[in-house]
């Protein structure tokens, strides 16, 4: 094993940024936001609707589980534990390749036991502060990560919203929901480390210029972990404002700079997202489409659920096609692969963007995503029709 002190400090590994990812505006973005605000503009006008109406289109309870992860990575990331550990594990790995099939391979292990978005904000921070320490080709490995992270929480009914939604309607077993996805999710995942193995070369890691690490400090450490558990607790018994009020008061109390790195953007990129694409949803043309295309079963209802989930996301796409779609296994992996392509096809892939705080993150997301999204879909479909 090579010592991290000998390598290079001067080489650019291929794909490198070359600016610290700290020192970036984040992306993916807002952009996209001034967007959704104008979608939004265009609805109110040609569709108005009382204020209070346009509030119970947002899904509080995914916004307010966002919120709360958000204050509680950033409380970690203050803490110094990512940077203590972002410079082990570069003492450990010596190439580009066999870090990037470890973050690759932790993203979609960690998706399936603990969500997709838990697992970004695990993950993508680190692979953040990593790209502090050394040359890498951040806005790849973060868009892999996006990617693994929907491959992989599509195999198990809790490792996203959707699958939860579907496995409740399916009146499967946890196992025997895991077996229906098995097959679409083994494609997904060869893919994925297939293009890990393409995208990233076999390169030696090189280290930028030393720089301070700060000390980890222990206390703001533990209090991110136990206000942790705590949220996971109380979200999983419905208590999402005590769950807020405890994660933020702690902060608020005790290390109130914390909340100052909290991304009240993408917060309101998500809320946004809910109120244009469920109106859309709503429009009398979208529906007599649903109700007129042969989309009930077989591979025509599996390229629904990916054509639908590119314009309105999965979750929504997999609720919408709930009605007209009568293979809930042609659903279920068609909202899974359509998870892929446009950003838009996953929160999971907006979260890992603005996670990066990547320039020009867009552009590398939908470089690599879209082509996966074509070789995903031809073979699964191919694996369904034999």
């Amino acid at each position: 094993m090579t010592d991290s002190s000998t390598r290079s400090t001067t080489t650019r590994a291929p794909g490198a940024s070359s600016a610290h990812p700290s020192e970036t505006a984040p992306e993916g973005g807002n952009g996209l936001l001034w967007v959704l605000l104008a979608v939004a503009a265009v609805f109110a006008v040609l569709r108005p609707r009382a204020p209070m109406d346009y509030l119970q289109l947002v899904d509080w309870q995914t916004v307010g589980a966002l919120a709360g992860l958000l204050a509680i990575t950033q409380g970690v990331e203050k803490s110094g534990m990512l940077q203590a550990t972002a410079q082990r594990l570069l003492g450990r790995m010596t190439d580009l390749r066999s870090l990037a099939l470890l973050l690759t391979a932790g993203a979609a292990v960690l998706s399936a036991l603990v969500t997709n978005d838990v697992s970004l904000f695990l993950l993508v921070p680190l692979t953040r502060v990593l790209a502090t320490q050394a040359e890498l080709p951040l806005a790849r490995l973060v868009v892999l990560q996006a990617l693994a992270v929907n491959a992989g929480s599509a195999l198990t009914p809790i490792g996203n919203p959707q699958n939860l939604y579907l496995w409740h309607r399916s009146g499967e077993s946890f196992i025997g929901f895991m077996g229906m996805m098995a097959p679409t999710v083994a494609v997904m995942l060869f893919w994925l480390f297939a293009a890990v193995w393409v995208l990233v070369p076999r390169t030696p890691i090189a280290l930028r210029p030393a720089s301070e690490v700060p000390a980890v400090q222990p206390r703001l450490l533990t209090l991110a972990g136990v206000l942790f558990v705590a949220f996971v607790v109380a979200l999983e018994r419905h208590w999402l404002l005590a769950g807020l009020a405890l994660v933020f008061g702690a902060f608020l109390v005790s290390y109130p700079r914390v909340l100052k790195g909290v991304d009240w953007a993408l917060l309101a990129i998500i809320a946004l997202m809910f109120i244009d694409l469920r109106q859309l949803a709503e429009l009398p043309a979208v529906a007599e489409l649903l109700k007129q295309a042969p989309i009930a079963e077989g591979w025509r209802a599996y390229l629904a659920a990916i054509v639908a989930s590119q314009f309105i996301s999965n979750v929504p796409a997999a609720i919408l096609l709930d009605g007209p779609v009568r293979d809930l296994p042609a659903l279920a992996a068609g909202v899974s692969v359509g998870g892929f392509g446009c950003v838009l096809g996953s929160l999971a892939n907006l979260i890992a963007l603005r996670l990066a705080r990547l320039p020009r993150g867009l552009r590398e997301f939908h470089k690599i995503s879209i082509p996966f999204l074509l070789v995903c879909a031809l073979s699964a479909l191919l694996l369904r029709l034999g």
